[in-house]
């Protein structure tokens, strides 16, 4: 029986509007390396990683300087220049480009760009809590603020209560075939989990960490730079 494989897909095809600047996101500045780098340092020295696979998109002209500036001794990245529009059609262009490498039962962790703060102890905590799961699932962390819904007057309509509600992080782990034809019939989703669940399967949610939030607008930018300098 042959083992199955642990694959990274990192779609990096964004342009990061919410965050402003003049460069996509995923090359902003943190800790004097790009938001990227961090990711994909990260990803390449995992040792229950084989390959890590990075999507792009075709007229990137940021993708080169980030990978030169990895440490010495970085391997096993490969750069997909197939991004499309939306995460959707990122993440399963770079499946399709990834065919070759990969078989229907390897596991695929696929995981923002934007989250640097991801840990080689949360990729292997990951792993091991779905390396026997029928479905898959992915990181995500309890909600604990009381959740308000909003009128069209920005005005508090209703108290939603919290009980049972997760807000989802990645990586997002699902094998490889099965990810690849969730996607492929998918509508509309925002993230691998969703695609899944369209399918009637339920994804196992597996306790993450806080400093894996994603930088999303200009102020994140100091936090994630404190979470990966060791500061908090």
């Amino acid at each position: 029986m042959t083992l199955a494989r642990y694959f990274a897909l990192i779609p990096a095809a964004g342009v990061g509007a919410r965050m402003g600047g003049n460069i996509p996101k995923q090359y902003a500045q943190l800790a004097g390396k790009t938001m990227l780098h961090h990711v994909l340092a990260t990803f390449s020295s995992a040792p229950s990683i084989a390959h890590t696979f990075v999507v792009v998109s075709p007229d990137d002209a940021y993708i080169d300087a980030t990978l030169a500036g990895l440490p010495a001794g970085t391997h096993n990245i490969t750069v997909l220049r197939v991004g499309g529009a939306t995460r959707q059609l990122s993440v399963l262009h770079g499946l399709h480009a990834m065919r070759e490498s990969v078989g229907d039962a390897d596991w695929v962790l696929v995981h923002d760009a934007a989250r640097p703060g991801l840990s080689m102890e949360l990729i292997d905590k990951l792993i091991l809590d779905l390396q026997d799961d029928e479905v898959g699932g992915l990181l995500a962390l309890p909600v604990v603020d009381t959740l308000k819904r909003a009128g069209s007057q920005g005005r508090v309509e209703l108290t939603v209560p919290r009980e049972h509600l997760w807000a989802a992080q990645t990586p997002q782990m699902f094998r490889y075939g099965l990810l690849l034809r969730a996607l492929g019939q998918a509508v509309t989703v925002t993230d691998e989990a969703g695609a899944i669940e369209a399918l009637g399967l339920q994804p196992k949610l597996v306790a993450g960490h806080v400093r894996n939030f994603k930088v999303t607008l200009p102020h994140d930018v100091a936090l994630a730079e404190l979470y990966l300098k060791g500061l908090v």
